[in-house]
């Protein structure tokens, strides 16, 4: 199986940046990118989950860390690519590179720890090779260890 596992194999989307995106710097705020690569991590599970599986399990944020080089200006576009990293127990590593398209710096890249967790007890489950595999992975190689 090959899903999104690096920049080159990544989910692929594009935001513009908005006048009320803009900080007193002149740039995109730091807090509306860390919005941008939530966007892209809720937008990847919709995109390979449906509605059933959606209301059954949910991803709370654990951690993000974050890096911020090239600003990005009222109404420049940049391209968002999202893939993901090591499952561990019910933790999943998703990375998110935000750039210009053609750039070769990132304007913001991140690694946001999620955590799967059960809708109806609230608590936290094991990403089982059924998930994985919803995003086009192969469990045997995407567990902790092995990425």
């Amino acid at each position: 199986m090959t899903g999104p596992i690096s920049f080159d194999t990544a989910r692929l989307s594009e935001r513009t940046a908005q006048a009320s995106e803009i900080d007193e710097l002149g740039h995109v705020n730091n807090a509306v990118y860390v919005a941008w690569v939530q966007d892209a991590g809720v937008a990847h599970w919709f995109d390979a989950t449906d509605e059933a599986l959606r209301a059954r399990l949910h991803w709370v944020c654990l951690r993000h860390e974050v890096d911020y080089r090239e600003p990005v200006l009222d109404g420049e576009t940049v391209e968002v690519r999202t893939w993901l990293g090591e499952a561990s127990g019910p933790r999943f590593d998703r990375h998110v590179d935000i750039r210009k398209p053609g750039s070769k710096r990132f304007s913001c890249q991140a690694k946001t720890t999620w955590l799967m967790v059960d809708s109806a007890s609230g608590r936290p489950v094991r990403v089982g090779d059924d998930i994985i595999e919803r995003f086009g992975l192969d469990p045997a190689n995407h567990r902790r260890g092995r990425v």
